[in-house]
């Protein structure tokens, strides 16, 4: 059945790979990014092409996820044009790269907006039309190093996809009475095909940095990034994250997965969440809630 989709972040990195995906599998999508008349240009005009050239309904949207009234704006468009929202993917997010002391908290501050409040920007605009309808999807992309295994320098990165992740949980209970599902996707660490790191953004304090680079830690980044590349499979496809993605908006309300993993480094992430996930089960069972553990509308 051919859903509305809003996807957060869809100019580069999972989220263009998501949205052509989705929108190939027939899907209506709206592909959200800031800048869209600006810096994002160029992906707004290829977006158009891929959607005119596979006749696909492929729809660039403005949309800033640290602007509120971008956010109500970008979604208020998606009603008026469609009528209805069935499916919100949160994937918007930034990452950086630099020892943690050398990052201002001013940059880890504005590192958590985008990858945390963000989502309740998104949220608070969207929720209200799936609440209604009784029936929905939000679907999270989070990281396996929020329970997997984290090398080192990524730490601002790591503590703000934990926030995200543990905004999924909740929201995944507290929406499941409203008939509204919550899947979380899980990817590893895809060390090429996404530009991640080539986007990371750097510390604010160089000099801080810099003593990092000269004192014991000096080899650090240099072997764990090259380690890091050398354990992941070479045939490690980023695109399976999309198709994982088109995999759950395409079953069944009440049968998606509460969460999946695509980790082509196996850190030990799926391990830890399936024993935390068990737990969060095995406790709403006990506080007679267990209810929460499914979307039922009600």
């Amino acid at each position: 059945m051919k859903k509305i989709i809003v996807v957060t972040g869809s100019s580069s990195g999972f989220g263009r790979m998501i949205s052509y995906a989705l929108a190939r599998a027939g899907h209506t999508v709206f592909a959200s990014m800031r800048e869209s008349l600006g810096r994002n240009a160029p992906q707004v005009a290829d977006m158009k092409a891929f959607a005119r050239d596979n006749k696909v309904d492929l729809r660039p949207l403005e949309l800033d996820v640290s602007s509120e009234a971008s956010v109500e704006a970008a979604i208020a468009k998606v009603i008026a044009d469609t009528g209805r929202l069935d499916v919100v993917i949160h994937n918007a997010g930034h990452m950086v790269y630099g020892p943690a002391e050398s990052f201002t908290p001013a940059q880890l501050a504005a590192l958590y907006d985008v990858n945390v409040l963000s989502t309740q920007r998104v949220n608070r605009a969207t929720l209200p039309h799936l609440r209604q309808q009784r029936e929905g999807l939000v679907i999270w992309i989070s990281s396996s190093s929020t329970r997997g295994g984290t090398p080192p320098y990524l730490a601002p990165y790591f503590a703000a996809k934990a926030g995200m992740d543990a905004m999924a949980i909740s929201y995944a209970g507290e929406l499941a009475r409203w008939g509204v599902e919550t899947s979380i996707i899980v990817p590893g660490s895809f060390t090429t095909g996404t530009k991640h790191f080539a986007h990371a953004g750097k510390p604010g304090d160089p000099a801080r940095a810099d003593e990092y680079a000269k004192g014991p830690t000096a080899d650090i980044a240099e072997v764990a990034l090259k380690n890091l590349a050398a354990i992941a499979p070479a045939d490690a496809d980023p695109e399976e994250v999309a198709r994982e993605v088109v995999r759950v908006v395409d079953l069944p309300s009440g049968k998606r997965p509460f969460r999946v993993h695509i980790d082509p480094v196996d850190d030990g992430a799926e391990v830890v969440n399936r024993l935390a996930d068990r737990i969060r089960a095995e406790f709403l069972r006990r506080i007679d809630l267990a209810d929460l553990l499914t979307p039922h509308g009600g």
